[in-house]
């Protein structure tokens, strides 16, 4: 990663790309810093509130597939510019919000902008080798995911600033509209400031992109069971709603059948991206093949660290003002550190899975001591010294993440050209983690106690997918540089590509070859 810090070739796109993905994550999490003054403002009740947090990652699973596969077949440079532009409809909607039901439908809509994560996985993947692709992929995971720490540090201040325009009352709508502005802005210049590949390097495309492809037909039955969780979590949020009133137990039902129908959908396209090998008119030479179980493993690693991740921020400050006794101000401080490890974390993550020479070691020791520390969590409470409580929280931290950085350094390994829909399930497992561990907390009891039965239940799950990888995870060998087209000499490797670049490289290639 020489040259990290310059601004020209692959360097300049993993820049640009992870602030790409750095706002996004300031949208997507433009809610939690303001919630005080949007309750205030609009007379919201505590589970309505509650409501409105769950919408905001509802619709980020079927969007992290959809995407994926919109993604391979389109490619990430207009796919990241479509969904940041995007970004700024919900965005707007939601700040001229005048009711609970305006709120939930807006927030509903911009839960998508969460699936921009997987666009960036196969960006980075088109422009990076594989001895830097985990540093890389890490690098942008981990700045990229900083964009909730961003908006939670900017956006009250903004919101303050903006004041004068709302005789003195805190200006939220205007500071939330203003992100997904900041947003589309972005994606304008993203659009004509990167390339899908370098030079000489053709992006390669599925046959299909309406279901995944596999290269055997017991991974075939292996995608429909994995994707049983992905439509099922839908059905879990949609009877979350149900507690608080928004949706009858009527609408609940015809939400189920509808699931059902989105299910067999699924699968109906899935057979009709593989039909060729399920009927027996394609066989794949071993060269070509790949494991499903490959992608199970890693969707299992990141709903123990990315899924829990996205659970513990919601309930750490709390959790440590009555579990450990820390003021308000001083508990959300701590709490602070255990999203800021995502700067060093989860490159670090990516870079130990490079230079270990296992990725599979890499991530089972990471995912092991992310069980660990979890457990740490449950064990300490009341009298605790302050500096140990952030060493721990800490060390915690740093294992979840770099677990999620050494998930993302296999992924683009599994197969290069369905990257994009490798990358948007394993993305979606984390969100299925994050909806099915935040349902579980919610049904324990209250207090300290199940505080620590809910840290209790995410070590153990860890330790278990720790041990799961450990015996049945491969190492993967694979690489994004053979299929890079030949190059003649005096053109730059880094270039950017175009249509009629590629094809003009490809020629010139031929032309070499044959003299």
């Amino acid at each position: 990663m020489a040259g990290l810090w310059s601004f020209s070739g692959r360097h300049k796109i993993l820049h640009m790309t992870w602030f790409a993905f750095f706002l996004t994550f300031v949208v997507w999490f433009n809610f939690a810093p303001l919630t005080t003054a949007i309750k205030a403002d609009l007379g919201l009740s505590d589970p309505q509130m509650r409501t409105i947090a769950i919408c905001n990652v509802a619709l980020t699973v079927p969007a992290r597939i959809i995407i994926g596969m919109v993604l391979d077949r389109f490619g990430p440079r207009i796919t990241y510019s479509c969904l940041l532009i995007y970004s700024a409809i919900p965005c707007i909607a939601f700040a001229l919000a005048q009711n609970f039901e305006q709120m939930v439908y807006s927030r509903l809509a911009l839960s998508i902008v969460g699936c921009g994560f997987v666009i960036g996985i196969r960006m980075v993947a088109e422009w990076f080798e594989d001895n830097e692709i985990g540093l890389a992929e890490g690098i942008y995971g981990g700045w990229g995911n900083f964009g909730s720490a961003g908006a939670a540090f900017m956006l009250p201040s903004i919101a303050a600033a903006l004041g004068f325009l709302t005789a003195g009352q805190v200006n939220w709508r205007l500071a939330i509209a203003l992100t997904g502005i900041a947003a589309a802005c972005y994606g304008v210049v993203y659009y004509f400031n990167v390339t899908d590949t370098p030079s000489g390097k053709v992006y390669q495309r599925p046959p299909s992109s309406a279901g995944m492809e596999v290269t055997s037909q017991r991974d075939f039955w292996l995608l429909l069971a994995t994707n049983i969780p992905l439509v099922g979590v839908l059905g879990l949020i949609a009877w979350r709603l149900t507690k608080v009133d928004f949706i009858s137990s009527e609408v609940l039902v015809v939400i189920g059948v509808l699931l059902v129908g989105l299910y067999l959908f699924q699968s109906y396209n899935i057979w009709q991206a593989n039909k060729p090998l399920m009927t027996g008119a394609k066989r794949y030479p071993p060269e070509d093949r790949y494991k499903f179980s490959q992608v199970f493993n890693l969707e299992m690693a990141y709903v123990a660290c990315f899924g829990s991740e996205l659970a513990v921020v919601s309930m750490l400050p709390t959790y440590f003002e009555r579990g450990f006794g820390l003021t308000a101000a001083v508990a959300g401080a701590v709490a602070g550190m255990y999203a800021f490890m995502n700067l060093v974390a989860r490159p670090g993550g990516g870079l130990l899975s490079d230079k270990l020479g296992s990725r599979k070691l890499t991530l089972v020791v990471t995912i092991a001591g992310t069980g660990v520390g979890y457990l740490l969590f449950s064990m300490f409470g009341q009298g605790v010294p302050i500096l140990f409580v952030v060493l721990m929280t800490m060390v915690a931290s740093f294992f979840v993440m770099a677990a999620e950085g050494a998930t993302f350094a296999i992924v683009p390994l599994v197969k290069p050209r369905i990257t994009g829909q490798v990358a948007g399930n394993v993305g979606a497992y984390g969100n299925v983690g994050a909806v099915v561990y935040l349902t579980v907390y919610s049904l324990l009891p209250q207090g300290v106690a199940g505080d620590k039965l809910f840290f209790q239940m995410l070590g153990c799950v860890a330790l278990i997918v720790a041990f799961l990888n450990a015996f049945t995870l491969k190492e993967v060998v694979g690489s994004h540089a053979e299929h890079r087209v030949p190059v003649p000499a005096g053109v730059p490797v880094e270039q950017g590509d175009s249509p009629l670049g590629t094809l003009r490289d490809s020629l010139r290639g031929t032309l070499r070859d044959r003299r």
